[in-house]
């Protein structure tokens, strides 16, 4: 994967950077410029920036080093990213879900509370009754950034899990993988569908696309699953994403066929259907329950990475319809940027 356009100054030095090996650059980076009252998560030049960095522990970037992946001064420059994006998903993302959070009744129950709520607009419902096939594309190419890596960033959860929490999340990954058949793995049942609406479906091909209420969306995962001290928030991430997963995909492939989908371009929402019915059990009960269960002092940080899975799907939602309904594109053109609104 190509080392895409950067989106200001951070992201430009850091891109202009790493073509060169590790020992021959200087990686002391300047402080980083405050982006003002929009938050970190809506800052087009921090995201790709950490996203940039985080790539490098998942399939890196072509002609540069893999040493990079280690390198003390580019792991300096992460952490300071990582320090103003947890704050803001901490201070202005999922503080909101959280203020009124109820843990009595358990982990599960409180899980359960909160992905009930309302969070963003019906962005499933559109793509079900009224979107067009350009919307649909449009849809699945912000998606793309997270799906074809599925499974992948959660994955750093089971080293540090033990016992129940460990297995049932190893339970979960399984079905992510395939159950042992390349061709029945969630990223390769994606790209199906990719290539029915004729997109390109190689792994970040549509980077240079996404705005950053898109790749925060996936940093926040790899944030947590990079820290040990944040695994409480993977695992609670994971719960959330499967718990109000079900019914959308059904809406999704629902959308799809009556633009026209055929089954193998709507077999990877249909297998989430039934997928993750029985996964957002597994998730809420198995893993988070045992998580907490074995450790109380991480019912916090489970709640707050679910919280930050909805707010942040919410506000990509509220982006791709906002856009839309001003009959413009949700995504940006790779010569000129455009900040996010959300």
């Amino acid at each position: 994967m190509r080392l895409p356009p950067a989106r200001g100054p951070v992201s430009d030095r850091l891109i202009g950077m790493l073509p060169t090996p590790p020992s021959r650059a200087r990686t002391a980076f300047d402080p980083l410029p405050d982006r003002g009252a929009n938050g970190a998560a809506a800052d087009e030049d921090l995201q790709l920036a950490l996203h940039v960095c985080y790539e490098l522990h998942y399939r890196g970037w072509e002609g540069v080093s893999e040493e990079w992946e280690w390198d003390p001064g580019l792991l300096a420059l992460r952490a300071s990213l990582e320090q103003r994006f947890e704050r803001d998903l901490r201070t202005g993302v999922a503080a909101p879900l959280l203020r009124d959070a109820d843990t009595g009744g358990g982990v599960a129950e409180a899980l359960k509370r909160l992905t009930e709520q309302e969070h963003g607009p019906p962005l499933a419902a559109h793509l079900q009754r009224d979107a067009g096939a350009e919307e649909f594309r449009e849809f699945v190419i912000h998606r793309s950034l997270y799906q074809l890596k599925e499974g992948d960033p959660h994955a750093w959860a089971v080293p540090r899990l033990a016992g129940p929490a460990k297995a049932a999340l190893v339970e979960i990954l399984a079905d992510e993988y395939g159950g042992g058949r390349a061709e029945r793995m969630h990223a390769e049942l994606f790209r199906r569908t990719m290539r029915g609406l004729g997109l390109e479906d190689a792994y970040g091909h549509y980077l240079a696309r996404v705005p950053a209420v898109t790749l925060a969306t996936s940093n926040a995962i790899s944030l947590f699953g990079l820290h040990r001290r944040l695994r409480g928030a993977l695992v609670g991430h994971l719960a959330a994403f499967e718990m109000t997963s079900s019914l959308p995909n059904r809406r999704y492939g629902n959308g799809l066929r009556r633009l026209g989908g055929t089954p193998a371009d709507t077999a990877f929402y249909d297998e989430h259907v039934t997928a993750d019915a029985v996964h957002e059990q597994i998730a809420a009960h198995d893993v988070c329950g045992a998580l907490v269960r074995a450790e109380p002092a991480l019912t916090e940080d489970v709640l707050f990475g679910a919280a930050c899975a909805l707010a942040l799907g919410g506000r990509m939602s509220e982006h791709l319809l906002s856009r839309w309904r001003q009959g413009i594109s949700s995504l940006l053109t790779e010569s000129r940027p455009c900040v996010s609104e959300v």
